[in-house]
């Protein structure tokens, strides 16, 4: 019997999770960064801003950027990192991908793009300073994988950054629901002329574990130090830890 897990609020087949997932990001890749501008009111900028601050990458820093999608992190890694560095972009999705690499190759950055799967990286053990993943871990099928995979191919002194919509400020939370399920349906239907994409993207913020418990996902993928900052009143949160 085929496992299940979530695919918003629906009960799907693991193995047809990573398909449907796949299916909303090639339709919504064209419109991708312009929906986070509308859906977050460009807060999503800064979100990333902090996670770049926190990300420790310098000068000669290697980084991999996880489910990159249209490069935001990876581009402030590369253009830190310098010419003595060196920044990776991964994406299962093509689309995305392809994106993202578009966008960087317009700024003059070069970052190698990798078309992978986030709980199979195809990197050595013990290779990069920073590991991240801006707003795609929702999406990953077996997030504890994942996070075992960051940590993996973090070194010894590494950090990996997982930014992700999260539980907000209990009192904001009846007009959150109100925005998100009715909201961000119509941008999607709109603007990017798929309104289900987005209610998707409404329910998989759901069903994405809360602030606590990420932390203890990462502390049981073996990272250590693990602490999370809170953004826009809990919408979004920034976890960060450490391989020992």
């Amino acid at each position: 019997m085929t496992d299940k897990t979530h695919f918003g609020y629906q009960q799907v087949d693991e193995d047809d999770k990573a398909r449907r997932v796949g299916d909303v990001f090639r339709s919504v890749a064209p419109s991708y960064d312009l929906m986070n501008d509308l859906m977050s009111l460009g807060l999503h900028r800064l979100w990333k801003r902090f996670a770049i601050e926190l990300s420790g990458v310098r000068a000669g820093s290697r980084a991999l950027d996880v489910a990159s999608g249209s490069g935001d992190l990876a581009r402030a890694f590369a253009k830190r990192a310098g010419a003595a560095g060196q920044v990776v972009m991964t994406d299962i999705n093509a689309a995305m991908l392809a994106v993202g690499r578009d966008r960087l190759v317009d700024d003059g950055v070069v970052a190698p793009a990798t078309l992978c799967d986030a709980e199979k990286l195809p990197f050595p053990d013990d290779t990069f300073d920073c590991v991240s993943v801006a707003f795609g871990l929702r999406n990953m099928t077996h997030k504890d994988r994942a996070l075992a995979e960051m940590r993996r191919v973090a070194r010894p002194g590494g950090r990996v950054l997982v930014l992700e919509f999260s539980k907000p400020w209990k009192p904001l939370a009846k007009a959150y629901d109100a925005y998100s399920f009715s909201v961000l349906p119509a941008l999607g239907k709109y603007v990017a002329r798929d309104e289900a994409a987005y209610r998707y993207l409404a329910e998989s913020i759901r069903m994405h574990p809360d602030q606590e418990a990420l932390k203890a996902m990462m502390e049981a993928a073996g990272l250590a130090r693990v602490e999370y900052f809170n953004l826009a009143a809990g919408v979004v949160a920034l976890h960060r830890g450490w391989k020992a």
